[in-house]
């Protein structure tokens, strides 16, 4: 942020305020005109000073929603205000750490000390200032090098249902993409599960280049929607240090789930399934900051957890329309064993075509038509009904369906190289395109009529003589 643009929003004189009432997880302070967004401060009597974020007005009170339980606080205690711009300390020493929504390191090693600052909410780049999308970033995930190919700049949801696989997979991601940077914010997920996901799917490797941003499901709301906030700001301080970023953001929908909440708390009246308008309005403004710019790129995924499995769930149904492409984790696949569970068919990256070769595109659409046959037929093929010969493309489909299945598995600690994965994609569609060639021309040296009429009874088939 430039100088000129931190002095507009810094107030020039102190401002206090008094608490007349809380309700529920909010306290409403009198005489304490506080922008929208400041961070003040309420003196309780027993107990340190509790922060609180300004969240809005009403009637002529100042709502504050605190970055911690409201244990002690009591009607008239003391509101000051301490900032109306919020930043965040910066640096290369954060890689490898792991901290709060407020950028304190809680992993357990010395506070690091960092030597620069960035603003929590920045605007995004403008829209003509950012360059096209036009190089691949390798994921190390098969399944989507090949299938469905990442550009630098890019952002794509991970949309899936509880239970199939999308921390693994997400934790995969960190440690064998090619990013310089990887920062990833885990944000409402239970606290048991943050150390296991550090250790077990990032592993000491993934940690090294990695910069973890934590709110637990116990915190409240505001920090949740600030630890989107932080990550975010993290990978564009490395974004403008001319590095490629990946941001991992598990999970978006938490996310919006913790801004409803504050949402209702501020007045803003329920709209779709209980979400408020704020959601939706903060959604893209979160997304937007993210892609590509003059300096580096942040390459972005974002995990949506879609409720009952339901695809057209209000927030999934807002992130397909913001983001450039979406990978569906198919928890049928995921019954059947076969890891990571992207189901090809429902899934869709918008820049595959402008960041690989014709070859390479041109590959990934007949092992998509080949899927898409088979599972057309799969209810024939599975109780034998159907009859081989009927349909050339099934048929490949059928005998090249484990070589496919192959290609799109992949274990948990087995790294995908992106040449290599585009090879076997290559060699695969070569033949299934020679056996389709094969199974539709005629047999050598027959009778093309008497091929085309199968049916056809002997008596028929016999040339005719002379009485």
């Amino acid at each position: 942020m430039e100088a000129s643009e931190l002095l507009e929003q810094i107030l020039p004189t102190a401002m206090y305020g008094s608490v007349v009432r809380t309700v529920g997880m909010t306290a409403a302070a009198a005489d304490f005109p506080a922008p929208v967004g400041a961070l003040a401060e309420i003196h309780r009597q027993a107990g340190p000073p509790l922060l609180a974020e300004v969240i809005g007005f009403r009637d002529h009170l100042t709502l504050l929603y605190p970055l911690s339980r409201l244990n002690g606080v009591r009607r008239g205690d003391r509101v000051r205000l301490i900032r109306t711009s919020r930043w965040l300390r910066v640096g290369r020493e954060l890689l490898g750490r792991v901290i709060n929504a407020q950028g304190e390191a809680i992993d357990g090693k010395p506070q690091p000390m960092l030597p620069d600052r960035v603003p929590f909410d920045r605007k995004p780049p403008e829209p003509c200032s950012r360059p096209r999308i036009d190089t691949p970033l390798p994921t190390g995930i098969r399944a989507i090098d090949t299938m469905l190919t990442c550009g630098r700049g890019q952002r794509l949801g991970i949309f899936s249902g509880a239970g199939v696989g999308k921390s693994i997979l997400l934790g995969m991601m960190a440690r064998f993409s090619t990013a310089d940077v990887i920062v990833i914010a885990l944000i409402g997920e239970r606290g048991r599960e943050v150390r296991e996901f550090i250790e077990r799917d990032l592993g000491p490797q993934g940690l090294a280049k990695t910069v973890v941003v934590v709110a637990t499901s116990n915190e409240p709301a505001v920090v949740r929607v600030q630890a989107a906030s932080t990550a975010t700001a993290i990978a564009e301080y490395f974004r403008d240090q001319g590095a490629d970023v990946l941001l991992l953001v598990d999970s978006i929908t938490r996310f919006a789930m913790a801004q409803r909440e504050i949402g209702l708390a501020a007045g803003e009246p329920p709209t779709t399934r209980g979400y408020t308008p704020s959601v939706f309005a903060l959604l893209p403004r979160l997304v937007e900051r993210t892609g590509r710019s003059p300096e580096g790129t942040i390459t972005a995924f974002y995990s949506v957890l879609v409720e009952a499995d339901d695809p057209t769930e209000p927030v999934a149904d807002a992130m397909r329309g913001i983001l450039d492409g979406h990978i569906w984790l198919s928890r049928t696949l995921a019954s059947r064993g076969h890891y990571p569970a992207v189901d090809v068919l429902e899934s869709l990256s918008r820049l595959m075509p402008e960041v690989v070769s014709p070859q390479h595109l041109e590959a990934a659409q007949t092992i998509r038509e080949l899927l898409a046959a088979y599972r057309d037929h799969e209810d024939l093929i599975s109780i034998g009904a159907y009859r081989r010969g009927s349909n050339p493309t099934v048929d490949v489909a059928m005998e090249l369906r484990e070589e496919i299945h192959a290609l799109l598995r992949q274990g948990r600690e087995e790294r995908s190289v992106f040449e290599e994965a585009q090879k076997q994609l290559l060699e695969l569609a070569a033949r299934a395109a020679q056996m389709r060639q094969s199974k539709k021309a005629p047999p050598p040296g027959g009778n093309s009529a008497a091929a085309t009429t199968p049916n056809r009874t002997a008596a028929q088939r016999a040339p005719l003589t002379p009485s």
